[in-house]
C-alpha cells in the first residue's frame, strides 16, 4: 500500500524514478530493515515499473526471506554498484529523466556517483517531504508496536530507579538498564544512548551519562527508549534521591503541571505551536521560561525523532493518528534539571500515551 502511494506521488509530480537511500525509509516501504554500514543499500521505485531493492551480496538472501516480495539485486565488494544500479534501471524502463531523491539523507558523494551514471537526468526532485507526511499518520499496527516499545521503557525506568545508590556512577546505572533490558526483555537495541544525569549534570539536556557519582538529595534525570519490532520509544522521568529541597520540588511540580496540561490539551484541531504554548506559558508564568530551552516535542515512529516538531512557529494542525512526544523541561545551570516526557498518539478526542510510569515526584530512600 505504501509503495503504491509512492508510485502515485511520482506520477502526480512528474517524476520517473525515486532513489530511496535511508535504511529506515526503505524498511517503511519494504518491510526489510538492515544497516548497510559503508555499503550501498537502496530502494529504486518507478512511476510505471516494478521497484527493486539493491543490497550488498551479504544481505541478498536475508532480503529475499523478509517481508519484501519484489526483486532483490546484490553486488560484491569487487563490483561497481553504481553501474549495476544504472543497468537495472535501464532494463526496467526507458523513462529515467526525472529523479526524486531523499535530499534529507543522500550524501553528496553518493549523489555524484549516481548522477555520473545518468549525466543528462534531472535530480532536483525531493521525495523527503512526501516521506515525512506519509509516515506522519500511524496505522493501528504501528501504534501497537509503539505501545510495546513504551512498555519496555516503563520496565527500564524501574530498573534505573532500583539501581540508584550513593556513589553509583551515571554510567553504571545506564549500563544496568541496558543489561537488564537485554537479559529480561530481549531488547537488543535502544533507540538512543540511555541517559542518566544526576544533580547539576541534568541541566545539560543531552549530556550523556558520565562517571559523575550520585549524591544524596539530588534530582536524577532519566531519558531512555528501546526499539520494538522496528518502532521506537522515548521517555523521560526525574526522581529525587533523598529528600528534595523546596526549590527542587518547585521546579519539578512546575514541569509536571506543564506536561500534564499539554497532554490534556493535545487533541485534533490544536496546532503544534498552540500545544507548545500550553506548556511554555505555565513554565514562563512560574518564572522559569528562560530555562525551557527546546521544543515541546517531536514525532516518533520508526525513528526516535521524526516529523512533526511541536514547536513555536509550526502551524500544523494536529490530527488523529499523529504520534509525538510531550516533554517540557526546566534546566538551571549549576543546580538541577527536570524533564518529564511521554510519547503518544492523538486520538479522536485526546491523547493516549505509550508510557505509564507514575509522574508524581518519586522520592527514593538513600542507600549505600
Amino acid at each position: 500500500m505504501n509503495l503504491e502511494k509512492l508510485q502515485q506521488w511520482l506520477q502526480d509530480n512528474n517524476q520517473d524514478v525515486a532513489y530511496i537511500s535511508n535504511p529506515i525509509t526503505i524498511a517503511y516501504f519494504t518491510g526489510y530493515e538492515m544497516d548497510p554500514h559503508e555499503r550501498i543499500f537502496s530502494l529504486v521505485a518507478f512511476k510505471d515499473a516494478e521497484p527493486f531493492v539493491f543490497t550488498p551480496a551479504l544481505n541478498v538472501e536475508e532480503a529475499k526471506a523478509s517481508a519484501w516480495n519484489g526483486d532483490v539485486f546484490g553486488y560484491l565488494d569487487s563490483e561497481k554498484p553504481w553501474q549495476m544500479i544504472a543497468d537495472h534501471v535501464k532494463q526496467r524502463t526507458k523513462d529515467y529523466q526525472n529523479w526524486a531523491i531523499e535530499k534529507d539523507d543522500l550524501s553528496v558523494a553518493h549523489y555524484q556517483l549516481l548522477h555520473q551514471q545518468f549525466p543528462n537526468a534531472d535530480f532536483n526532485g525531493d521525495v523527503s517531504p512526501f516521506v515525512e507526511k506519509i509516515r506522519l499518520y500511524k496505522t493501528p499496527e504501528e501504534i501497537e508496536k509503539l505501545k510495546g516499545a513504551g512498555a519496555e521503557a516503563d520496565f527500564a525506568f524501574k530498573i534505573g530507579f532500583d539501581a540508584i545508590k550513593t556513589g553509583a556512577t551515571e554510567r553504571s546505572i545506564a549500563g544496568q538498564i541496558d543489561y537488564q533490558l537485554k537479559i529480561q526483555k530481549g531488547v537488543m537495541h535502544e533507540s538512543f544512548e540511555t541517559i542518566v544525569q544526576a544533580g547539576k549534570n541534568a541541566a545539560n539536556p543531552h549530556l550523556g551519562p558520565t562517571m559523575n557519582r550520585v549524591k544524596p538529595n539530588e534530582l536524577v534525570l532519566f531519558d531512555l527508549g528501546t526499539m520494538h519490532e522496528g518502532y521506537a520509544s522515548d521517555s523521560s522521568r526525574t526522581v529525587a534521591y533523598g529528600e528534595p529541597t523546596a526549590k527542587q520540588r518547585e521546579i519539578y511540580e512546575v514541569d509536571r503541571e506543564a506536561q500534564q496540561a499539554a497532554i490534556e490539551s493535545a487533541k485534533p484541531g490544536i496546532t503544534a505551536e498552540e500545544l507548545d504554548s500550553v506548556a511554555r506559558d505555565i513554565i514562563t508564568k512560574a518564572g522559569y521560561g528562560e530555562y525551557f530551552i527546546h521544543r515541546l516535542g517531536h514525532g516518533i515512529g520508526k525513528n526516535v525523532h521524526e516529523f512533526p516538531s511541536i514547536v513555536q512557529g509550526n502551524d500544523l494542525v494536529l490530527e488523529e493518528g499523529m504520534c509525538f512526544s510531550i516533554e517540557p523541561g526546566i534546566y538551571i545551570p549549576g543546580f538541577a534539571g527536570v524533564r518529564i516526557e511521554d510519547c503518544g498518539v492523538v486520538t479522536k478526542d485526546g491523547f493516549e500515551t505509550f508510557t505509564h510510569t507514575d509522574k508524581d515526584l518519586k522520592i527514593l530512600p538513600l542507600k549505600d
